[in-house]
C-alpha cells in the first residue's frame, strides 16, 4: 500500500552517508523516497503539482510490482519555498534514509537543499529548480528534468526582442535565486539583441499591494512587463496595472503555469505571455498516465508530469543497476541514457542537466493557456 506521510519540522539526527548507503543496501522492506517542495504557503498550487504526480509515479510502480520486488514508500517535505525550511527538511528526510528526492520546487529551496543531500548520501532529481546554480556547482548527486533560466531567459529576451521591437519594456523581479536568474538572464539575451529595458527593478514577494511599482511602470509609459518571479506576485502586478488603465502585455516564466494565476487576474490576464516547455501533456508518452489523472479529475498541469518523470527515470537507473544505492545510479543516470519517461525520452550531461531543453510560449486565453 502506497503510504504517503508529510515531513514536520523538528530536530532530527541525520546518519552518516555510509550508514545510510549501508540502510539502502541490505534493506528488506519498502524503498523510501520523496518529494518536496512548498505544500503550504502562497507557492502551495505547485506543491499540488509535485505531490500529485510523486503519488501518481509510486502508485503506479508499486502496481508493477514495485522497485526490485519492494514497494516503495513515499515521504512528502514542506519547505513552504524558504531555504531555511528547505535546509531542515533535507535533514529530515536523509534521517528516514530516503533513496531519493524528488524535489525540491524553488531554486532558493533546491541548492541549500541539495548541499545536505550530498553530504548524507541522498539522490535529488528536481522537476522544477531552475537556476544554473543548481547544477553548476558540481555536487556529485544532483539532476533536473526541466530546463535552466539561462535557456528560458534566452528565448524570452529573443522574443521581445523581435515582436515588441520599439516599445518600452520594464523587467522586474523579487530578488529569489529563480525570479532574479531568469530575469537577469532574459536581460542580458534582450541587451545582445540591441533592445535596452526602460526599468529593471526588484519588487518585495508576499504583499498584497504593489501599487507603488505600478506607480512606476505607469509614469515610465511601460507597454511591457517582464516578471521574473512566481504567479502570485505576477497576477498582482498585472491585476493593479490594469485597474490602473494599463495598456500592458505581461511576460512570464514557467512559475505561471498554474490555473491559479488566472484566479488572481481574472480577466486582466486575458493575452499574458510565459515560457514552458511543449505541453508534456500533450506527448503520447503520457497519454496513458494523463488519462488516469483525468480519471480522477486531476489537470496533470506544470510539474506534476516532471515529478512523475523524476521518479521514473530514478526507478529505471535502480533497476538497471540492481540496486539502489545513489552514487552508481548518479553515476549511470550520467551516461546511460536515453530514459524513456512520460515526457519523452531524457538524457543528462555531466553536470545532471538535460540535454535537450525545448522551451516555448504559451498564451493565457479565457482562463486557460496553450502552446502559440
Amino acid at each position: 500500500m502506497l503510504k504517503r506521510r508529510t515531513v514536520m519540522l523538528g530536530a532530527l539526527g541525520a546518519p552518516t552517508v555510509l550508514g545510510t548507503r549501508r540502510a539502502l543496501a541490505q534493506g528488506s522492506g519498502p524503498i523510501r523516497i520523496a518529494t518536496a517542495g512548498p505544500m503550504t504557503g502562497q507557492y502551495a498550487a505547485f506543491g499540488a503539482q509535485m505531490r500529485a504526480g510523486a503519488e501518481q509515479a509510486v502508485a503506479d510502480l508499486n502496481a508493477a510490482g514495485g522497485v526490485l520486488g519492494r514497494q516503495l514508500a513515499l515521504e512528502i517535505g514542506d519547505d513552504a519555498c524558504d531555504p531555511r525550511q528547505a535546509v531542515s527538511v533535507a535533514n529530515q528526510l536523509a534521517g528516514r534514509r530516503v533513496a531519493m528526492v524528488a524535489g525540491h520546487f524553488c531554486s532558493g529551496s533546491s541548492i541549500p537543499a541539495r548541499d545536505v543531500y550530498a553530504e548524507e548520501g541522498v539522490l535529488q532529481i528536481s522537476p522544477a529548480s531552475t537556476n544554473p546554480r543548481f547544477t553548476e556547482e558540481g555536487k556529485w548527486n544532483t539532476f533536473r528534468v526541466c530546463g535552466r533560466d539561462d535557456q528560458q531567459g534566452q528565448v524570452a529576451g529573443r522574443y521581445i526582442a523581435q515582436n515588441m521591437r520599439g516599445q518600452r519594456v520594464a523587467i522586474l523581479h523579487d530578488n529569489s535565486a529563480y525570479g532574479r536568474g531568469l530575469a537577469e538572464e532574459t536581460k542580458k539575451s534582450l541587451n545582445a539583441a540591441g533592445v535596452q529595458e526602460t526599468l529593471f527593478s526588484a519588487y518585495t514577494p508576499g504583499e498584497r499591494d504593489y501599487s507603488a511599482i505600478v506607480s512606476r511602470l505607469q509614469q515610465a509609459n511601460i507597454q511591457v512587463v517582464y516578471v521574473g518571479g512566481y504567479h502570485t506576485e505576477s497576477g498582482l502586478i498585472l491585476r493593479q496595472a490594469k485597474e490602473r488603465g494599463m495598456n500592458v502585455t505581461l511576460i512570464g516564466g514557467d512559475a505561471l503555469v498554474t490555473n491559479e494565476f488566472w484566479q488572481i487576474t481574472g480577466a486582466a490576464g486575458e493575452g499574458t505571455l510565459m515560457t514552458f516547455s511543449s505541453d508534456p501533456r500533450r506527448r503520447p508518452t503520457a497519454a496513458q498516465v494523463v488519462q488516469a489523472f483525468r480519471a480522477k479529475n486531476i489537470d496533470p498541469e506544470g510539474y506534476v508530469l516532471y515529478t512523475y518523470a523524476a521518479i521514473q527515470i530514478w526507478a529505471a537507473a535502480a533497476a538497471r543497476s540492481n540496486g539502489v544505492d545513489p552514487r552508481r545510479i548518479a553515476s549511470l543516470l550520467k551516461s546511460g541514457g536515453p530514459w524513456q519517461t512520460v515526457l519523452g525520452d531524457i538524457s543528462f550531461t555531466d553536470k545532471g542537466d538535460v540535454t535537450v531543453p525545448d522551451y516555448v510560449f504559451y498564451v493565457w486565453r479565457s482562463g486557460s493557456y496553450a502552446e502559440m
